[in-house]
């Protein structure tokens, strides 16, 4: 077994006793691996280490013994080689594109097993990780294009030599990215840009160029990601084209040189340094890369390109925040100090200096730093910290997508997830891990810092900028109606206001520095909201709660990524700019270090609400310090979802754990104004059950209570024991009208949420309160499937731990008793074709009732949760999102169908956070107010909203053929 991979792996902390049995048991079923896999050996040590914590891995590895055998035994250089050539010779004797697409699926999982084999057990370095994918990558599309071409060449629609049809083809296949630059992820898609040549493409008379090379794209597309049983290719992404909003997939060279000559942006010359030419016609992409030059390579970068670099600096900074870096959830490749750090730390060097250094012009990030090094713009210390961080970082990059061959790159927010993705990283534990992975990010993000220490600030001033004496100024006037303030005058009478220290915030001198400094850089920033005026409007209001300004702008000075959040918030999130307009000291919160690592825990939220509410003289200061608590830290959500640090999963939780604490709280001092009043009953007790939204921990800022009171006490419980007793019934039914006035009434301090009672028993004609007997009787024998739906997602929130535990057990016991098949099928269909006659589904951007929309992912969960609890009680969940990871386990979905649900959930849970936030009224998008649409765009990691608008389409038309396959099936 000399040089086999099981002879080079080396040992690491990765395994389990779970691991153990597991490998243990393959052994036992096929003794042709005994002697690769002897108990204590590192080779099975790190299989067992994949049994434990990667279940894409172990399911390549157990469903075929064979193809483990031979990857342990054989050399694993010799392996890559074997499995290249396999995929290169896909397209050889092969007429059926099924069977190309099957050839390539199980070379993709030979090779995915390969490397995540010789990753794990450190045989390979990250360079020769990536450089296996890559090069299988390569070789898939050029298989794949050579397939293509042949079957248009018997049709006779091109003419080319059978035996080398890429060659002179005229279309050509630019790799982008980390694939251009051989850097490609374990799951990562990949990047390609696709051109032709319509003067050289040596297409028959009659061929179109566009329709027939668009034809042969698409198709290329479907071979590469369409998922079949035997899985896909690489995922493949096409929209980093010139304005894929508007062209084809397929593009003439001629087109595309006019594009980038014309309107090309910075960023894609950013992105065009990696651009590699990996399948096709190899000479026409050369060529045309080669005429692309000067645009990519500027000899003189002028003031204006080094403006919009330092900006896309800042972006960056805007979309992951500031403050101290965290490990749990902390996002490796967009995160401070992370992936994304390093690449632009050498992409931003390469734009300015490449065009003058060609020595600089490499696609490699490694190879780059060491160039960097020989033209002594960075020092040898600084190359090896980079390069040791960066392979480092890709490394956990690849061990988080290693675990089901998802492309993340945030860790596990959860700690024993956590506990255990370090040990699958090669760690001990977590504080160690931990620990080194908080030395690399600080290591990155300092030599990051440095490099733009001495960045300008953003010059804005397309013309003047002036604020002296008491007249408006008309080119100012001017400049600003330009920069997109719809009434130039008010901006011009707030902002001299400012300056002659008409707010408190202003009346020092210092103030008045800092202030005329950070103007421009303000202007701009609030001139990108969706309402430029209101947002100025609203950050005066701040301006003049606060006493003084000194602090407040010298942080808005040195941080453009702060003063970008509070225009957003002040400009697109209304909600926001209200509450920080009445309370403008929620900021200080926001400037806290640690404000963007992390959200607080439930226990944080009890102890700040309790230490607010130990002043409090009276019941009605309960409710008025309720709702300034409520009010603040919503906002304080809001801020972070905004900013992008937060994603919809954790501000659903958030906006939850917020809603229960204040529910928890209110339901203590509204039993305790009962009890001044009524006494208690003796006995009883009481809980809030919560439902809909609140229950599945999906809540936003705008979401609406679905709640349900529950009430038990004893049978000989006639009367409450106070002064003015109340039967039991009647007591519950009071307690539950003075909770909903302490959630719903307004106050002095505002409103904290709107209530809804709709979904107990018997709806609107029910008690007000429920007995949990009559509750379990009722959900057992009369309850409608609708309400057996709604409840998957009640949870108990309020009352004694024992008595909620006793509610949810009951819960439990409902969904899973047998649900009758058929009629349970014809009940979800009719509810949901009652709901789009009724509400309609036609709207994308309703995306709660649309068509693929949020009600039918949701249906989806509940209908598998009614027809299969019974056999899997272990798929109940309140959130929708776990339920469908829990099918997907249970084998109730196939994987084809959890991508695209979990896809959608994802997308569309994003998006309504956003638009909760910025809009109160109806979202058009035809006509989306400009900030909103970045936003929404940000949130889902879409190049602009026409792209946004394009995939959410597509994600919801997906989710409905989804919904009727299962319901069907």
């Amino acid at each position: 077994m000399s040089g086999s991979l099981a002879s080079e792996v080396r040992p690491s902390p990765l395994s389990g006793e779970t691991g153990r049995s597991k490998t243990a048991g393959l052994i036992e079923d096929h003794p042709e691996l005994a002697d690769l896999l002897k108990p204590g050996t590192p080779a099975e040590t790190l299989l067992a280490g994949v049994a434990e914590g990667s279940p894409y891995l172990w399911q390549l590895a157990s469903s075929d013994p064979e193809r483990l055998r031979r990857l342990l035994n054989d050399e694993p250089g010799s392996s890559r080689d074997r499995i290249l050539a396999v995929a290169r010779g896909a397209a050889e004797g092969v007429a059926d594109e099924a069977e190309l697409m099957r050839r390539l699926r199980k070379a993709k999982q030979e090779m995915a097993l390969l490397t995540g084999l010789a990753d794990l057990g450190r045989v390979w370095t990250v360079p020769e990780v990536t450089g296996a994918l890559t090069d299988l990558a390569d070789t898939a599309i050029s298989s794949s294009l050579t397939f293509l071409l042949r079957a248009e060449a018997e049709r006779g629609k091109i003419r080319i030599d059978p035996a080398e049809p890429e060659k002179g083809c005229g279309l050509f296949v630019l790799a982008m990215g980390k694939h251009g630059a051989r850097e490609l992820n374990y799951s990562s898609d990949i990047d390609l840009i696709v051109l032709f040549d319509r003067d050289t493409a040596p297409l028959a008379d009659d061929v179109e160029p566009v329709q027939f090379f668009v034809k042969i794209v698409q198709r290329l597309v479907r071979i590469m990601q369409e998922r079949t049983q035997d899985g896909y290719v690489f995922r493949t992404d096409l929209r980093l084209r010139p304005d894929p909003g508007s062209t084809a997939v397929a593009i003439s060279t001629a087109a595309a040189l006019s594009y980038y000559e014309s309107v090309g942006q910075n960023w894609e010359r950013a992105a065009m340094i990696k651009a590699r030419t990996c399948a096709g016609d190899i000479a026409a992409g050369d060529e045309f890369l080669a005429e692309l030059t000067p645009f990519i390579w500027r000899k003189y970068l002028d003031y204006a390109a080094i403006a919009d670099v330092h900006a896309m600096k800042r972006q960056i900074h805007v979309h992951r925040g500031h403050g101290v870096i965290a490990v749990e959830g902390h996002n490796v490749k967009l995160g401070r100090g992370g992936i994304r750090e390093i690449e632009f730390f050498v992409q931003t060097q390469q734009l300015v200096a490449g065009g003058r250094n060609p020595a600089l012009r490499s696609r490699s990030t490694e190879e780059t730093l060491d160039r960097l090094v020989d033209l002594n713009w960075i020092d040898d210390k600084a190359r090896d910290e980079l390069v040791h961080a960066y392979r480092f970082l890709r490394t956990i990059e690849h061990r988080l997508q290693m675990v089901r061959d998802e492309q993340t790159h945030s860790l596990p927010s959860d700690d024993q997830k956590m506990a255990d993705f370090a040990r699958f990283a090669g760690f001990e534990n977590r504080d160690a891990f931990a620990d080194e992975l908080r030395r690399q990010l600080e290591i990155v993000q300092g030599h990051y810092a440095r490099l733009f220490e001495d960045a300008p600030a953003l010059d804005v001033a397309a013309g003047s900028l002036v604020f002296t004496g008491d007249e408006d100024d008309q080119e100012t006037l001017g400049t600003l109606q330009a920069m997109g303030f719809k009434d130039p005058v008010q901006v011009s009478s707030l902002v001299r206001g400012w300056h002659h220290g008409r707010v408190p915030a202003t009346r020092s001198a210092r103030a008045r520095e800092l202030l005329t400094e950070l103007v421009p850089s303000l202007l701009d920033t609030f001139a990108n909201t969706s309402d430029p005026n209101g947002a100025l409007r609203s950050f005066d209001r701040v301006l003049s709660q606060l006493s003084g300004g000194v602090q407040f702008f010298a942080i808005l000075r040195n941080n453009p990524g702060f003063l970008g959040l509070i225009a957003d918030a002040l400009g697109t999130a209304p909600r926001i700019a209200q509450i920080v307009g009445k309370h403008p000291h929620v900021l200080d919160a926001v400037l806290e270090p640690a404000f963007f690592s992390r959200l607080p825990s439930r226990e944080e939220l009890k102890a700040r609400l309790d230490h607010l509410l130990r002043d409090a003289r009276s019941y009605e200061d309960i409710l008025d310090s309720a709702r300034i608590f409520g009010q603040e830290q919503r906002v304080l959500i809001g801020m972070r979802v905004l900013s992008g640090v937060v994603g919809a999963d954790a501000a659903g939780w958030a906006f939850a754990r917020l809603a229960d604490v204040l529910i928890e709280r209110l339901h203590e001092a509204a039993e305790e104004e009962m009890a001044q009043a009524h006494g208690r009953v003796p006995g009883g007790r009481s809980s809030v059950l919560a439902m809909g939204k609140l229950g599945g921990r999906e809540m936003t800022a705008a979401s609406d209570l679905d709640v349900i009171l529950i009430y038990e006490h004893p049978d000989d419980a006639d009367v409450s024991d106070g002064p003015r007793g109340l039967p039991p019934s009647q007591y519950y039914a009071r307690l539950t009208q003075r909770l909903i006035a302490a959630l719903s009434a307004p106050t002095a301090e505002g409103t904290l949420y709107e209530v809804d009672l709709r979904l107990r028993p018997s709806g609107k004609a029910g008690p007000l309160a429920t007995r949990l007997k009559a509750f379990s009787d009722y959900q057992i024998s009369e309850a409608w499937t609708w309400e057996h739906m709604a409840l998957t997602r009640g949870r108990a929130v309020s009352g004694p731990h024992e008595f909620r535990e006793t509610i949810e057990t009951v819960i439990v016991n409902v969904l899973t008793q047998p649900h009758d098949l058929a009629k349970t099928t014809a009940d979800v269909a009719d509810m949901r074709k009652r709901l789009s006659s009724e509400k309609g589904d036609g709207n994308p951007w309703d995306i709660k009732f649309a068509a693929g929309g949020l009600i039918d992912l949701e249906f989806i969960a509940q209908y598998l949760q009614l027809v299969h609890a019974h056999e899997h009680p272990g798929l109940l969940s309140t959130s929708t999102a776990t339920v469908l990871r829990n099918a997907l386990e249970a084998g109730l979905l196939s994987d084809g169908q959890w991508e695209v649900l979990n896809r959608a959930t994802i997308l569309q849970h994003n998006l309504t956070q956003i638009l909760r936030l910025c809009l109160t009224g109806r979202f058009d998008p035809a006509d989306p107010p400009r900030g909103v649409a970045n936003l929404l765009a940000r949130a889902a990691a879409a190049p602009d909203f026409p792209a946004l608008n394009a995939e959410l389409l597509d994600v919801q038309k997906s989710v409905r053929a989804v919904l009727e396959d299962v319901i069907r099936a």
